[in-house]
């Protein structure tokens, strides 16, 4: 696919999110019901926009558009608004979209703004191993995304409630109950896709490297995420951890990811930061 063409849509996919974006923030400011059919119709026009920039990229390339940090950073963003309208047809939460579409935003626009160059993958990771380690893990991360959402507007509207404001600015964000569930559920399905990521990882960085990956930075961080969720879900089944203790720890959880994707990249880390 043509470097600038694929910049081009991508910018496209960036001016869509912002719209979005400030549908979604408008209607919580103001005060009113979010406009769901035309927002959700456009989503739906973007997401498709930028799963298509996506898959042309990566024919182009013939191998999933991953070895760079903007292209993870799109792939990312593209996968977390899909499962946010997923989302949408069973619990009918806009109002995640007040945290979500800024976060796609940004990613998106960190995409565009990354460049459009090739980005070959290396000979020695060309493996079917390759798309289902990294959608794996790409769809739990995007899911662990939609917790951190529902967790950031459990707190505000905690605190709202809290402060006895039951009209005016964010009137109409969903139950505390609402939230949490939500953010259960995504945590529960976020971990299984971890852990397959986890271990699909394993098995392939075993077959390509051997023993030295056991210390690679990105597996440190993702054992560590894992354990962080692991350790709260079972306190949710044991100890009844819910609320604000464990929208923190969601929170906090997400913040160890954005870490990871930016840092371990960023700084070139390991063989994820040195090869992807």
């Amino acid at each position: 696919m043509d470097a600038a063409l694929d910049v081009s849509m991508l910018k496209l996919v960036v001016a869509l999110y912002l719209v979005g974006t400030a549908t979604v923030l408008t209607a919580l400011v103001v005060g009113r019901r979010f406009p769901r059919t035309p927002l959700v119709w456009l989503l739906g026009i973007a997401a498709a926009l930028h799963a298509g920039a996506i898959l042309a990229r990566s024919v182009a390339l013939g191998h999933i558009a991953v070895a760079s940090l903007p292209e993870a950073l799109s792939l990312l963003a593209c996968v977390i608004v899909l499962v946010f309208l997923i989302v949408q047809r069973y619990a009918s939460l806009l109002a995640l979209g007040a945290v979500v579409l800024p976060l796609a935003f940004g990613l998106t626009l960190g995409a565009a703004l990354g460049g459009g160059g090739a980005h070959p993958v290396p000979v020695v990771l060309h493996s079917l191993w390759l798309p289902v380690h990294v959608l794996l893990a790409i769809l739990g991360d995007a899911l662990f995304a939609i917790a951190f959402s529902a967790s950031l507007l459990y707190l505000v509207q905690e605190r709202r409630l809290k402060g006895r404001r039951g009209r005016g600015t964010f009137r109409h964000l969903p139950s505390l109950e609402a939230l949490d569930r939500v953010s259960h559920r995504c945590l529960v399905w976020g971990l299984v896709l971890l852990t397959l990521g986890i271990v699909t990882g394993i098995v392939w960085a075993h077959e390509v490297w051997g023993r030295p990956w056991l210390m690679d930075p990105k597996l440190l961080f993702t054992v560590g995420i894992w354990a962080l969720y692991m350790v709260l879900l079972q306190g949710r089944m044991t100890a009844g951890w819910r609320g604000r203790w464990a929208a923190q720890l969601t929170v906090a959880g997400f913040a160890v990811i954005v870490l990871s994707l930016i840092g371990v990249n960023v700084l070139g880390l390991g063989s994820h930061g040195g090869m992807f």
